[in-house]
């Protein structure tokens, strides 16, 4: 075989396996929404699930919003002191933290923490055929192991994008209130001064799409895994790297869109 057709047949093998995956990846998502409504819900294991998510991230989430909130308005200070607009200072960060920051740095914290556990679980569980065990007694594995786990990050990544914004704006009212003796109530009152309802809205409309993509890309990876206890760590790995690229593109695309309802 020539270069050039040994060139070819690497590039049309390469298509080939990439519309391979996005149909299967299509047939994942489609069946996760048809499963979803049906009975049984195991609400029990959604409970777990939402447990192990949310409550074992809570610690890292703490750290991180309070270091975002005291950095950020570390960095900010001296730009609007050149201009002498430091009494903007808490309205400019409950923009940055309540549209952006917050929502973002959970979801990115908890692609990384929960993404990669969720794709080295389920893909364990499918290499020692696990989950051809549960076929077999009569149990439905994708509605036990897929459906209540991406619920769960679903449920439970917004509430940790709201708790980190509250808690990065304590951080940032320290760092004001040592500079300036603020009450904590006024520093809230003007943080969510210029707030309005779309904000919040596209913010949690953010963080529900985010923790629709961690758990359904854990999933998938973990679902899907081959090649013995390699393919555990390879599946955890592209679980983190796929969420985090496809949150910065909703991240792109909800806030272009949010933008547009502005002007009507």
């Amino acid at each position: 075989m020539s270069i050039f057709g040994n060139r070819k047949y690497i590039l049309t093998r390469g298509l080939d396996d990439y519309f391979t995956g996005v149909y299967k990846a299509y047939k994942f998502i489609a069946l996760f929404f048809k499963e979803v409504f049906k009975r049984p819900f195991h609400m029990r294991e959604v409970i777990h699930q939402t447990f192990e998510v949310g409550l074992k991230s809570l610690a890292l989430i703490s750290l991180t919003g309070f270091i975002v909130g005291i950095v950020f308005t570390k960095q900010s200070r001296p730009s609007l002191e050149d201009f002498g607009a430091t009494s903007w200072l808490p309205s400019l960060i409950g923009i940055a933290i309540i549209k952006a920051l917050g929502p973002l740095v959970t979801a990115l914290i908890c692609a990384g923490k929960v993404g990669s556990s969720i794709g080295a679980e389920l893909g364990s569980m499918k290499v020692t055929e696990q989950i051809d065990a549960m076929e077999v007694s009569a149990i439905n594995p994708f509605k036990y192991l897929v459906v209540t786990r991406v619920v769960a990050t679903t449920i439970a990544i917004p509430i940790l994008a709201l708790y980190c914004s509250f808690v990065a704006l304590y951080g940032s009212y320290i760092n004001v209130h040592a500079e300036e003796t603020s009450s904590i109530i006024s520093f809230y009152l003007n943080a969510f001064k210029t707030i309005n309802f779309l904000d919040v809205a596209t913010a949690v409309f953010k963080t529900v799409a985010y923790g629709f993509t961690i758990g359904i890309v854990g999933c998938y990876k973990g679902y899907h895994a081959t090649q013995g206890t390699r393919g555990v760590g390879k599946a955890a790995n592209q679980a983190v790297v796929l969420a985090m690229f496809l949150i910065f593109v909703e991240e792109v695309i909800i806030v272009q869109v949010a933008n547009w309802f502005r002007y009507f």
